[in-house]
């Protein structure tokens, strides 16, 4: 199993904890790296890709301790993935370092309705001019949406770089796409957009079958069913495996 950022920070931030985590769901015991019950677990099917492109995930404070959280599944398959705890006033200094690196173009993930007009691209894509032999940096604010608002507004070391919105229309057509009512996208159907968007379709693919095994397993973990070889779940999973051979 591969040791990534996210399962660093997750450790990092019980070692701060001072009293324990009250999540719902959060005192029943999992596997520490996926979060899901352990007869549900589905490390055995991650494997990293190769990506011209890497992320950041900046994380308000006990998100990194949710069973149901999605960034961890970015990192599970992108190698180049960064995570810290959010802060206003004092950002943690290896992220400054990171985002000053000339060798990464910093790009902000976020509504462009948020955001003054000049940073945000005008297409839904990352313009090839931008990058100039610079490799993109993708920044994601994993939080609640309340949270996530919070981060971008707050977040002055941010301000100077662009950033990708999404059109309600796409967002629309892959939600209709994935069958869902919920309004909003998880983090790693975030993620997986950016991917599409900069030409990476397989690796796009691949995050968004491993979102869908970790939502079906993690609804199966909540319900207590028991797994059978016709399952949603199953099919996906044989799906995923399928792929990244």
């Amino acid at each position: 199993m591969r040791i990534h950022a996210i399962h660093k920070l997750y450790d990092y931030r019980l070692s701060q904890s001072t009293r324990p985590f009250l999540a719902r769901g959060g005192s029943i015991p999992r596997c520490k790296h996926c979060m899901l019950l352990p007869y549900l677990c589905i490390c055995s099917i991650k494997k990293a890709v190769l990506s011209h492109s890497a992320f950041l995930l900046l994380m308000y404070d006990d998100e990194i301790l949710k069973p149901s959280n999605t960034g961890r599944l970015i990192a599970d398959i992108i190698p180049d993935t960064h995570a810290y705890l959010w802060s206003r006033t004092e950002p943690n200094s290896n992220m400054i370092n990171l985002l000053n690196d000339p060798q990464w173009q910093p790009i902000v993930v976020f509504p462009a309705e948020y955001s003054l007009v000049e940073r945000v691209l005008t297409e839904e894509s990352v313009p090839s001019s931008l990058l100039e032999n610079k490799r993109p940096l993708f920044i994601l604010l994993d939080g609640t949406w309340a949270q996530a608002k919070k981060m971008f507004r707050k977040s002055p070391y941010l301000d100077k770089y662009p950033v990708l919105s999404f059109s309600p229309e796409k967002l629309s057509q892959y939600l209709v796409r994935k069958a869902t009512k919920e309004n909003q996208l998880a983090t790693a159907e975030v993620a997986s957009l950016v991917l599409e968007s900069i030409g990476e379709s397989q690796n796009a693919e691949i995050l968004r079958l491993l979102f869908n095994t970790f939502k079906e397993n993690y609804l199966l973990g909540k319900s207590r069913q028991k797994l059978s070889e016709n399952s949603s779940q199953h099919l996906l999973q044989t799906a995923f495996e399928m792929l990244v051979q």
